[in-house]
C-alpha cells in the first residue's frame, strides 16, 4: 500500500488491486481528520467484485456494457463478463498497476492490456497528486491496438453520506432508466435537475442517475461533520453517474466520459458516445476532490 501526503491531505493507494485509492483524508482546522472517501475500517481492496469504497479508475469504458457487448456503430465485439448483466467498469479495477513514479505527494501508476479475447489493447496511466488544493487524479488511455476502437473512462469515488448530507450539482438532462439501469430514453431538465438546489441526498430509496450536460462541479455538504467536499472534472468527463442503494452511508458521484450503457446501447450512444481512438491516440481526463470546513 502506497501512502501519499501533502498539503493536509493523505491518500492510501493499492497499486496491485486495481490502482485503488483506498482512502483519502484531510486535516481540517484544529487538526481534525476528515475522511473524504468512504473507507470502512478493516476493508482491503480486492479485484473479485467492485470495491464499495475509496476511488478507482473505470476503463477502457465506464459503467455497464450490457450482455458484454461493445458497439459504437462502427465496430462490434464482446468482452469478458464480470457481472450478471454483462461487463461492468471495464478491466482496470481488476488489474495490477505498476508504480512508475512516486514521491511524498505524487505517484504515477500504469496498466497495460496486451492480450484478451477482444481487440482492446491499451496503455492506461493514472497520475495522483496531492497538494494544498486537494487531490487531482489524471487518467490517460492510449489505444495500442492496430485498429480504431471505441474507448471511455471515468473515476468511481465513494463519498461519506449522513442523514443531513446535501448534494449540489446541475445538469441539462439525464437518461431514463428501465430494468437493471438499462436506458429507455432521455429527459431534459429546465431547472438544472434534482440536485440543482442542494437537496438532501438520503431519501430512504435507491438513487440512480446518469446525467447529461453536467457543468463539471458537484458539492457535497454535511453540516453534522462540518465538512464540504467539492468534486470537479475536466470537460470530457461531464456525464456523471450518481448512485446509492437505499439506506447507504455513502453516495457515488462518478465523472465519466459517457453515460451509463453507452458501450452497448444505441439509445445511449446517440446521447453520449464513446470516443473512437485511432491507433496511438490518447484520451485523457482529470478529476479533483477538495475539502472545506463549514
Amino acid at each position: 500500500m502506497l501512502t501519499l501526503s501533502s498539503g493536509g491531505y493523505t491518500a492510501r493507494i493499492a497499486p496491485e488491486a486495481g490502482g485503488t485509492i483506498a482512502a483519502l483524508d484531510w486535516q481540517g482546522p484544529g487538526g481534525r481528520a476528515h475522511p473524504l472517501l468512504h473507507a470502512p475500517a478493516g476493508l482491503a481492496p480486492q479485484t473479485d467484485t467492485p470495491n464499495k469504497f475509496g476511488a478507482w479508475a473505470m476503463l477502457p469504458f465506464a459503467n455497464r456494457a450490457f450482455d458484454s457487448l461493445v458497439d459504437d456503430g462502427h465496430t462490434r465485439f464482446t468482452v469478458p463478463s464480470n457481472n450478471p448483466a454483462g461487463t461492468i467498469h471495464g478491466f482496470g479495477w481488476q488489474s495490477a498497476w505498476q508504480v512508475e513514479r512516486q514521491d511524498a505527494g505524487h505517484t504515477v501508476l500504469s496498466h497495460r492490456r496486451t492480450a484478451g479475447p477482444d481487440p482492446y489493447r491499451y496503455l492506461a496511466k493514472q497520475e495522483i497528486r496531492l497538494d494544498e488544493t486537494g487531490m487531482t487524479v489524471t487518467l490517460a488511455l492510449t489505444n495500442e491496438a492496430d485498429q480504431a476502437l471505441p474507448f471511455g473512462m471515468g473515476l468511481h469515488p465513494w463519498f461519506p453520506c449522513a442523514a443531513d448530507t446535501r448534494l449540489r450539482m446541475s445538469a441539462t438532462g439525464a437518461l431514463i432508466f428501465g430494468d437493471q439501469f438499462r436506458a429507455t430514453g432521455t429527459q431534459a431538465f429546465g431547472d438544472g435537475g434534482p440536485y440543482a438546489d442542494g437537496a438532501v441526498f438520503a431519501t430512504g430509496m435507491e438513487t440512480a442517475w446518469s446525467f447529461l450536460g453536467w457543468d463539471g462541479t458537484a458539492r457535497i455538504e454535511t453540516p453534522s461533520t462540518g465538512l464540504a467536499i467539492t468534486l470537479s472534472a475536466s470537460e470530457n468527463l461531464r456525464h456523471p453517474v450518481v448512485w446509492a442503494p437505499a439506506g447507504a452511508d455513502f453516495l457515488c458521484a462518478e465523472p465519466q466520459s459517457h453515460a451509463a450503457g453507452a458501450p452497448s446501447e444505441k439509445i445511449v450512444r446517440e446521447a453520449s458516445p464513446l470516443v473512437r481512438l485511432q491507433p496511438g491516440e490518447t484520451l485523457e481526463g482529470r478529476v479533483r476532490i477538495a475539502a472545506e470546513a463549514i
